[in-house]
Formats: structure tokens, sequence, C-alpha cells
């Protein structure tokens, strides 16, 4: 199987998407199993189970808002963010769930939705299943799935690969198929083609190529309003951390510097943070983000290509495309040969990983050879090596908010890092990728989204209204 861009870069909502994308897009699906076996109309109750990571930080992440409003036949990429908190007060309310749209069923939190804390299924840390019942009691039928970051999910037959996945044409013949960086360069060089160009290539393999470009330019769209808007909104964010909104602040000082005499020379370094903060202050409060390649990480792509987008001399529409298709064939390389979710590996796999992808598409556009793109890339994982997931009180705020400014920081050293020299470095993009791979399978639990070491255990009790959670981040 072959990954498409557009699996790296999928919107949604906030503030997850291991733990709230995933899980509504395996509502989502679960119940259109259902009505395609023409079970719909015979339930009378539906059952779902959070295993594992899903379960000890599913409060943080609104676990129980995606598993409902998958249910109820929504999904991450066309529901309104601001609607979505709505319908799921009105389940909470009414304790009656529309199951996909059409049937109207008993559902109660903690009777029909069962957090199994302290269990885990051995697959994988973020594990579901649901099931569906007639008048009788008896089972219609139960799948169980797994979310397996950025918004993937699996069943179990297709995580263990005795069934080929659900996603509409991976199996189709590619023109350049790679597996590894060392592939990819030896395609680029055979075929004479970019990094970008190769992903591209294999994408309208899949797509009509005003369609794939239509759609990288929605991508960089919703990145950038997310941006605005970001920048626009005050107050504090939700979850009772009281965390306060700092984006609008330093955007409107930021304005003042630019109008006064002498500027600061990092001011730059000023404008990058403010993008990242304004994304990921966004996905902590569940509006509409780009899962880049995750929504914890959802910061540190789009703060890059706003930093070529605004401060770059020169910068291009087709330049933006190179940039998310570079970054989209890095992130292939991650999600394929080890992990971009931190209930696995920490967010070594998601900051970690943002930044190396961001590192590898901020060099091509400024015209890095493919040598120098997977250099800046190697760079970029290097230094996010062993990074865990604490966050306190379960929340997409702290550190992770910051964690995005850092990483988009470290991105573009990355990339004038690997600028600088002739691409020939000592340790490849793959032995990084194998080596983080390594760390996150070694690091304890405790550091992967469970809340039970670190920052999130140091903060224990000190955090109003909010359960025993972490998330990704």
């Amino acid at each position: 199987m072959s990954l498409s861009i557009f699996d790296l870069f999928k919107i949604g909502i906030g503030p997850s998407s291991s733990h709230t994308v995933g899980p509504m897009w395996a509502g989502y699906r679960f119940v259109e199993q259902v009505r395609a076996r023409g079970l719909l109309h015979e339930v009378k109750t539906v059952r779902a189970w959070l295993y594992g990571s899903l379960a000890l930080t599913g409060a943080g992440h609104a676990t129980d808002k995606a598993v409902i409003l998958g249910l109820m036949g929504q999904t991450p990429d066309t529901i309104d963010a601001d609607e979505a908190d709505h319908m799921f007060q009105r389940v909470q309310r009414t304790e009656l769930l529309m199951l996909g749209g059409e049937v109207s069923l008993p559902f109660a939190n903690n009777i029909h939705l069962v957090w199994e804390f302290g269990a885990s299924l051995p697959e994988h840390p973020n594990g579901l299943v649901f099931r569906v019942e007639d008048e009788n009691d008896e089972t219609l039928f139960e799948q169980t799935y797994f979310s397996t970051g950025g918004g993937f999910i699996a069943t179990r037959e297709e995580l263990n690969g005795s069934e080929a996945p659900v996603t509409g044409g991976h199996n189709l013949p590619v023109p350049h198929p790679f597996a590894s960086a060392a592939e990819l360069l030896e395609q680029g060089e055979a075929a004479g083609l970019s990094i970008a160009e190769i992903a591209l290539a294999n994408e309208f393999a899949r797509s009509d190529e005003a369609e794939v470009h239509a759609g990288l330019d929605r991508i960089a769209e919703t990145m950038e309003a997310c941006v605005e808007r970001g920048m626009r909104m005050e107050g504090i964010l939700p979850g009772g951390l009281n965390v306060k909104r700092r984006a609008p602040e330093l955007h409107a000082k930021l304005m003042a510097k630019s109008r006064g005499m002498n500027p600061d020379p990092l001011v730059v370094m000023d404008w990058v943070n403010l993008y990242a903060l304004a994304v990921n202050e966004e996905n902590a409060a569940g509006g509409r983000v780009v899962t880049a390649p995750t929504n914890g990480a959802a910061g540190v792509i789009p703060a890059v290509l706003s930093y070529y987008r605004h401060i770059v001399p020169g910068a291009t529409q087709q330049g933006v495309r190179t940039f998310l298709a570079t970054c989209a064939a890095i992130g292939m390389l991650y999600k394929t040969n080890a992990s971009i979710s931190a209930a696995e590996v920490g967010c070594q796999g998601e900051v970690g990983v943002a930044c190396s992808m961001a590192a590898a598409g901020l060099t091509a556009v400024l015209g890095g050879s493919n040598q120098q793109i997977e250099n800046a890339a190697e760079i970029g994982m290097e230094h996010n090596l062993g990074l865990t997931c604490d966050p306190i009180g379960g929340l997409v705020q702290v550190p992770c908010i910051e964690r995005n400014t850092m990483g988009a920081i470290k991105a573009i050293n990355a990339a004038r890092l690997a600028l600088s020299s002739d691409g020939e470095h000592i340790v490849t993009l793959d032995e990084v990728i194998e080596t983080m791979y390594e760390t996150g399978k070694d690091m304890s639990s405790h550091y992967k989204e469970t809340a039970l070491a670190g920052l999130a255990k140091r903060f224990d009790g000190r955090v109003a209204a909010v359960s025993v959670a972490t998330v990704e981040c």
C-alpha cells in the first residue's frame, strides 16, 4: 500500500487526531458497516468501550464527544466545529442518540460508553470496541478498531495484515514507489525528479492533476484560516487549566512593533511563534485544524508554511504545493516505518515528525537538493529524539502549545543547516527514523499519553475540573 498526501494532511477538529479525529471516524465507519449489513433499523442498543490511552486520556481529548458524533454519522472533515459541542451536549442532556442520523436510541455516558481504565488491547494502546444489540440484547454486530495516530484507524484484521485497509485508491500502482528515504533518493536520481515531484506524480496516479492541486490548495487555505482565526480569538481555553490565549496579544504587539523604528533583529522568530501559537490554541479549543501529521503537532507545519508565505521573498502558490508535497513524502516514511502516535512513541512521533517534515518542505522551497532535503528532515528528528508526551491535565495546552513553537523554530534552523552543507552527513534519515521507533518502544508507557508521570503527574490535583488524562502532543 502507498500512502497519499491527503492521508498525512486531513482536515478535522481539535484537540487530538488519535483521540478525537480517529475515534470519530471509527464511530462513523462502524455505523456504515452496520448499515451495509442491513441491520441499522434492527438496532435497539449501541455500546462502545475505550481501552488503553483512549480510556486514560479520553476525558481531556473529548474522545466521548468524538465517539458520539461519529455514531451520529458525523465526520471530522465536514462537521461544523462550533455545532459539534451543541450536538454532544444535546445527547448528554436528552440521553438519546440518533444512530447514523436515522435511528433514535438511548445513550448515556458510563452506561453505553465504558472507559476501561487499566485495560489495554494487545495490538495498540488506542483501542475501541463497538457493538450493536437487538431488542433481546443479542449482539447484531461488533467491531474492534485502533486509532493509530494522525487520524488513521484500522480494524484488528487490517492492523495484522489479514485484510486490506479500507483506503480508496491506495492499492493502485504508482510510478515511483518508495518505502525508505534511500529509495526516495534513488527514485529522484533515476527519474531526475525532486521529492515533491515524486510525491505529486504518485498522487496523479490516483486522482486528476487539477483535483490534486485543488486539494493541496484547500489544505493550505485551511492552515492559513486557522492561523488567522487563532490570531483573533481571545479568552480562556476550555478544560479547567485556565490557559489564556496569547496569540491575539502577541499579534497586536508585533503589528505595533512593525510600525516602529529600529525593529528587533529577532522579530521573525516572534512571528513564527505567533503562527504556531495561533494554530495550537485553536486546536486546544476544538477548532478546525489540519492534522499535520497529528493535531497535537498541528502548528509546526502551518507556522513554517506561513514563514515561507509571508516572510521569505518570492513565495508562490506553486511553492506552497511543493512545500506540502515534500512534507508529505517525509511523513509517509515515518508513518510506514515507525509511528506518528504519541501513545506508541511519545511526542517525538508527533512534534518531532512535524519538525522533520517542515524542515524538508522549507528546504525544498528554498532551492535545496534532494540530498539537502533528506538531511534537513534527519536534523529535524535527530534533535527531538526521546521527546515524551505528558501534558498537564490531559489537555493539549501545556506544554503542547509552546512545544509547537519550538518545533517550528527547530525546523527552520534544520533547513538552514542543511542548506549550508552539500547534503553529506553521518546519520541518514532512515537511521534516525529507525532510532526514533526503537526509542519509543523503549520509553516507559508512563511517558506515552497515560498521565502517569512527568508534568502531568507533577500537576495532579492542581487542575480544576479535569479528569486524569493526557493528550496527543
